[in-house]
């Protein structure tokens, strides 16, 4: 459902990854499922639910909190360069565009498009390459490629920036409240999708607008 209206045209539109455009969950919960049978043979998988809850503040966040959550008493330095390996060789396992992503991309073509992530920046053009839309975007920041990580509003100014756009020709896409602390931090306006990975939460952090399907997004800006 759309709210408070339509936006002014944007010149740059700025994308959240997993939740937003991609669905990762199944991969990610995989991949960190098989890092703790590595590193703790025996521990319990995590299930999906409880993997989706902690995507979205970088990797060493969720191994971090994974390892609180499964009750292992492991320094996550040492454990992130196994699940960065486990996870980059099943990326595109079953990870998928949300329906109606690529012909949304496809429409917005005449401003320029970028995402800002917090998940690593090779394993996120890897995985729009692989998906086939990484020629959609103009820029992709990850985490470990920008000044900082969201909800940090610097990795928006950088691309900001870069393109020439004022925070009033600027749009942010995204699924979760850091989407949403990001944009309010930057002054950009913010749409937040409500087929992502929590959307109860989405809603409670108040964006200027939601949509329910990629091509929603059309309506709006």
């Amino acid at each position: 459902m759309l709210q408070r209206g339509t936006l002014a045209p944007k010149r740059l539109v700025v994308f959240d990854l997993d939740g937003t455009l991609v669905d990762s969950t199944e991969d990610i919960t995989a991949a960190f499922n098989r890092t703790l049978s590595r590193v703790a043979p025996g521990t319990p998988p995590l299930g999906l639910e409880m993997v989706r809850a902690l995507i979205g503040h970088g990797a060493r966040n969720l191994v971090e909190r994974g390892l609180a959550v499964a009750g292992l008493r492991l320094d996550p330095a040492g454990v992130l360069p196994v699940f960065l390996e486990v996870y980059g060789a099943g990326l595109l396992d079953k990870t998928q565009l949300y329906p109606g992503t690529a012909e949304a991309l496809d429409a917005l073509a005449g401003r320029s498009l970028a995402v800002l992530t917090n998940k690593p920046g090779g394993l996120s053009r890897a995985i729009l390459a692989g998906l086939g839309v990484a020629d959609r975007f103009v820029r992709v920041v990850g985490g470990g490629d920008g000044p900082a990580s969201k909800p940090d509003p610097a990795g928006l100014a950088f691309l900001m920036g870069e393109f020439d756009a004022t925070p009033a020709q600027t749009l942010m896409v995204g699924d979760s409240p850091v989407d949403v602390a990001t944009a309010r931090a930057a002054g950009v306006e913010i749409v937040g999708v409500l087929y992502g990975l929590d959307p109860e939460s989405l809603r409670a952090a108040r964006p200027d607008f939601t949509i329910e399907s990629p091509k929603q997004l059309l309506e709006v800006c």
